[in-house]
Parts: structure tokens; sequence; C-alpha cells
């Protein structure tokens, strides 16, 4: 007897689409059939008129746990992963403490296992020479790649990002000089892993903010936009470009938000350089022409560009590109959000809307279905090494599958998000699309919305 039957769904993959019916047993994929088998199953879900999706996959996730655990914490950001249609998510390893060497790794995945309500990979966190000599040890334990937040000073004693720096403080590692990132690029390069960067020139930034007089601008976000222009991702997206190509290091660009990272990783790919890059919902939905319809809650970085930007972002979705789409889910509290943008924190709950969002762009004719598939299951599972046994439907791996009804409209109520933090840019947007069943390993966690209240059943995924 099967354990698990799901019939009559329209399958889709990058490869394929077409009406199958899936088996499952002991939270494999047993058989993908456009028949169906005569041994019975003990549950079906009949999926006509639905499509069936490999489980998603979100790699750029901040569940600020530990730490800051009063603005989200695993439990409810892996709840809001299932409500979201997501069955697989990297935790980025930016918590206190971070996740700086196999000490702190191995109790952040202890602390994470009993949380967890999906499947989770995790990051490991470039520091310069206070781990250059551990990232061995961090990628021998299972961290799917490495991130490296460009430009940022970091606490002494927590290792954590010092996001406005002070050179009078003593507490406080200065930003690192290109030497000392190229040391960072070699280093992850021996371990075949990639590095990931937050690409933003931190000297221009300081250097533009200084002179900034706000009351110039239309507005208060034109006056950050002035203080961090899209030349300030290009200037790092150029140098780690080149730091790629010496070192060998496989490189991949978090969060693009400006045209002229599109083209720079565009011209890397043609030359057969191992560069990658990775856009989000914010940015390809929202300009600098909504702030005065969205206010403070737009506030992230790098920040929502000009219509220009948003368009070449939706090119590279659909030319390839850029091969994944990511939440970058980073909650605040809503107090922490009010304010003046160049006070308050950036970032905004994503993993509630990553796919909707992404349906949407389905429904809008940006992409097609088969794209989704690859965006958001088999490229995020093949750039960090986790296919086939995940983003896959092949017999023999894991059955986590997504199952999604375009035709479903709905309004994004932040209220009903799983998340602790209520922060989002989309609150009361309609959405054609949605998912309707979350599906991990073969067990449903997500039924018409409603997350199952067991106890968690995720696991480490180790790459």
């Amino acid at each position: 007897m099967y354990d698990l039957l799901i019939k009559n769904g329209t399958v889709v993959t990058p490869e394929s689409i077409g009406v199958r019916h899936i088996y499952i047993r002991e939270e494999k994929i047993v058989a993908v059939t456009s028949e169906l088998l005569e041994e019975s199953a003990k549950r079906t879900i009949d999926a006509t008129g639905l499509y069936v999706y490999p489980g998603f996959i979100d790699t750029h996730v901040h569940s600020r746990d530990g730490g800051s655990t009063h603005k989200e914490d695993f439990y409810h950001s892996t709840k809001a992963a299932a409500a979201g249609g997501i069955t697989t998510i990297f935790e980025m390893p930016n918590a206190v403490p971070a996740v700086v060497d196999k000490e702190s790794f191995e109790r952040q995945k202890a602390n994470l296992l009993s949380k967890a309500n999906v499947d989770f990979a995790m990051w490991g966190l470039c520091i310069g020479e206070l781990n250059n000599d551990k990232l061995q040890e961090l990628s021998d334990c299972g961290v799917g790649a490495f991130k490296f937040f460009w430009g940022y000073a970091i606490d002494k004693k927590t290792y954590s990002l010092i996001y406005n720096y002070d050179p009078e403080n003593q507490d406080v590692i200065p930003p690192f000089d290109d030497g000392a990132v190229y040391e960072i690029f070699q280093a992850v390069a021996k371990t075949g892993k990639p590095i990931a960067i937050h690409a933003e020139n931190a000297d221009l930034i300081k250097s533009l903010t200084a002179n900034v007089k706000v009351e110039e601008y239309e507005n208060e976000f034109e006056a950050l936009l002035a203080c961090r222009p899209n030349l300030a991702e290009e200037l790092v997206v150029n140098t780690a470009i080149q730091y790629s190509k010496e070192t060998g290091a496989r490189l991949h660009i978090l969060h693009i938000s400006a045209k002229e990272t599109v083209d720079l990783v565009k011209k890397a790919q043609e030359d057969q350089l191992k560069v990658t890059g990775e856009t989000c919902p914010h940015y390809l939905y929202l300009t600098n022409e909504d702030y005065d319809r969205i206010g403070s809650m737009i506030k992230c970085y790098p920040p929502v560009r000009r219509k220009e930007d948003q368009e070449k972002l939706w090119e590279g979705v659909k030319n390839g590109t850029l091969m994944l789409v990511c939440s970058d889910h980073a909650p605040h509290t809503p107090e922490e959000k009010e304010g003046s943008l160049f006070q308050i924190p950036s970032g905004m709950c994503g993993l509630e809307t990553l796919v909707p969002l992404m349906m949407q762009a389905v429904n809008d004719g940006k992409i097609s279905k088969q794209q989704l598939a690859s965006v958001l299951s088999e490229e995020p599972a093949k750039m960090f090494g986790i296919y086939p046994q995940k983003g896959s439907l092949e017999t023999g791996t894991d059955a986590d599958i997504s199952i999604v009804d375009f035709e479903k409209e709905y309004v994004v109520d932040k209220e009903a998000f799983q998340s602790i933090s209520k922060v989002t840019a989309f609150d009361g947007m309609k959405i054609k699309g949605k998912p309707v069943y979350t599906i991990l390993r073969g067990n449903v966690i997500m039924e018409q919305g409603k997350v199952q209240e067991e106890t968690p059943i995720g696991k480490f995924i180790k790459t």
C-alpha cells in the first residue's frame, strides 16, 4: 500500500508538463505515471485542475533565531514557509552567535532542528582572517554556501554585523580592505562551495550619505536612493567577478536590484565564469514610485529602485541570467519600521508571499509555469548541491511537493501571517495564485492554508 497518492494533477517541471499521478511510500516518490496503478493508498489527494510542482525552495532566509527572537524564530519562520508552499529553506548565518566555525554550526543546527517545520540547509559566514581557516571544516559540516557582507563592520564579541560603522567604536572590526576580501575568495574557492555577496560599496555610500540634503529631494526615499545608487552595487559586483575569475571561486550575487548588475552577470556567464545571481519579489514588484503608497515598509538593502531596473530584472529572470528568486525574509517589529528611512532597519517578511507573487507573474505572462519550476525548485537545488534529492520529482527522491491553484484569488493579509513579524510591503495586495498543499517528504504539512500543528518534522539537509 502507498502512503499517499496525488492523482489527476498537472505535474510541472522545467522539462515537462502534463497530467500525472504521483505515488509516495516511506517519504519517497516511488512512481510518477499517466496511468493509475492497482495498489491502493492510505490517503488520496485529487489534484484535478491543480498544478503539482517539485517542493519550492527559498535559499535566502533570516529567521532571527537566536539573538532576535522577539522579531521571529525558526518555529514560526518554518511555519510561514509551509504556509507559503515552501518545503526547504536555507537559513542565513548572521544569527547571534553567528555561524563561523564548527562549534557555532553544531550549536545552531541543534537549535534549528528542534523547531523546524520544513527541511533546511545552513549558510556559513565569512569574517576574513578570523575564520578563513575554519571554512573547510564548515564545508565538511555541510553548509550550503558562504555569505560575505561586503563593506560591513563586525562586532568583535558576537561577530554580528554593524550597519552604521563608527571608527571611534573600539569593539568593532572595521570593514575589510580589498586584499582581505581577496583572501576570503581564495579560502572559499578551496572548499568548492559558492561565496555569496551582499553587494554594496560601503565607502561610496558613506561619502554620499555625509553630503546628502534630504530636503533637496522629492521625498526621503529619493534621498536614500541618492545615497545608495546603482553604482554602489555595480562597483562591488565588478570587483567580485574579477576575484571569482582569478581565484576560481563560485560567485553568487545576492538580492540583485540594479539593471547594471544583470548585464554584468550575463556577460560573466557568457565568458564561462562561475557566476550566478538571484533577485527577490520586492525588486520585481516595487519601484521608487510605490514609496508614497507603502511608506517605510518599502525599505530594504539594497534598496528597491526604478522602473528600468525592475524591467531588466524581469528580463534576467525570464532569460535565465538570474537563475533563482528568493524571499530575503528579514523580519522586524512594526515599531522598528517607524521613523526616518535613514534610521530604521531594512528588510521585510517574505516567506508567505514569495510563491504567490511568482504565481501572479505566471498569470501576468512574465514567466511560464515551467519557468516557475526552474526558479523556485530545480535551479536552487542544483546551485547548492541538493539536486535531485530536492527540487525534482524523480523516483527515489524526497517526496517534497507543492500543489498550487493558479485560479485562486485572495488579498494578502499580514495579520494572517504565520511569522511573528507582520512587516510586509504587500499587505492588501490582490493576488491570483496560491499554494493549496505543502507536502514534506510525503507528509501533508499545509492543506488549504492551514498548517499542521503536530510536532515539527523538518530535517537538516547536508550539502
